[in-house]
């Protein structure tokens, strides 16, 4: 399958702004199995995990030959990476079946893994389908952009985000028409995705870019019991997030750089842990792809 740098290759070099997003995918070949990239912080000193997962798959997808895609993925965050230090990527080929294909994928720093991924690659084949039908809810040209707000809000931490120049986010307000009524003890956010700037024709690339969009909001869903505002960063922050898990199937052909509808629930919180599923739709409706995550959550202590 075509490599995301082998597709920046393809494009015209004058148009730099295609490759803003596809920067942050990118990874080095150092030998056969082994790759090396570089991830931005998310939270102070830790890498982003999204960012990691979607390069841990990026080099597991270099691996697998272009006619299979990806269905599924699995990934453990063992430890804090360190934005600072490159990340080398060690893939194991565990399998080549005739129709399905596994990689297992260790992502190291300094000698210690920081992070697992276990992905699985099949060939496409037709076969009945049926989904979950998209809620009725506002299109993303009907909402605010909430990083207009933050940046009127605080300048100083938006300048150092660049995390957000490279995306676009609009959330839905709870009480907007058509969203699904919320049910006791299951908090819910719904916000519409998209790379802020183009993709190539890359089924692999624009699956890793999904899977970079995927942790930025997962987390703070499990937390709007705490805290319902803290992703639109109306108030500061007073919880404490970190990603242990997370898990996500792909189940149709979609792009990342078109809106995608990410409804997310969490049906618990317990043990300093909350549970958290999303499903993605695309402006059509169909379902394309669902997430999985499980978080740390821990309040910070008031002053």
């Amino acid at each position: 399958m075509t490599g995301v740098n082998d597709a920046m290759a393809d494009q015209n070099p004058e148009k730099s702004s295609i490759a803003e997003f596809v920067e942050l995918l990118r990874i080095e070949d150092l030998d056969e199995n082994l790759f090396r990239g570089t991830c931005h912080a998310g939270a102070p000193m830790r890498a982003f995990g999204g960012q990691v997962a979607a390069q841990a798959l990026t080099a597991a997808g270099r691996t697998i030959p272009r006619e299979r895609l990806v269905h599924s993925l699995h990934g453990y965050f063992l430890r804090p990476g360190d934005p600072t230090r490159p990340i080398v990527y060690q893939v194991d080929r565990v399998r080549d079946g005739s129709s399905y294909a596994t990689r297992r994928v260790t992502a190291l720093q300094r000698g210690e893994a920081i992070f697992t991924l276990s992905a699985s690659f099949k060939k496409p084949e037709a076969a009945t389908e049926r989904q979950r039908t998209m809620p009725p809810v506002p299109g993303p040209e009907d909402l605010a952009d909430p990083f207009v707000a933050w940046e009127r809000s605080a300048p100083e931490d938006f300048a150092r985000a660049t995390i957000f120049r490279s995306m676009e986010m609009r959330f839905i307000p709870a009480d907007a028409p058509g969203m699904p009524r919320e049910l006791p003890g299951v908090p819910q956010q719904f916000v519409w995705l998209r790379t802020g700037t183009p993709l190539p024709d890359d089924p692999l690339l624009q699956v890793c870019a999904l899977t970079y969009l995927s942790d930025l909001t997962l987390a703070s869903t499990t937390a709007l019991h705490l805290q319902p505002h803290m992703v639109q960063r109306t108030e500061p922050n007073r919880v404490l997030l970190a990603s242990l898990d997370h898990a996500m199937w792909f189940h149709r052909p979609f792009r990342a750089d078109e809106w995608l509808l990410f409804a997310q629930r969490s049906p618990s919180a317990s043990d300093g842990r909350g549970l958290a599923m999303g499903e993605f739709y695309d402006r059509d409706g169909h379902l394309v792809a669902s997430a999985v995550q499980e978080t740390l959550v821990r309040e910070r202590p008031r002053a």
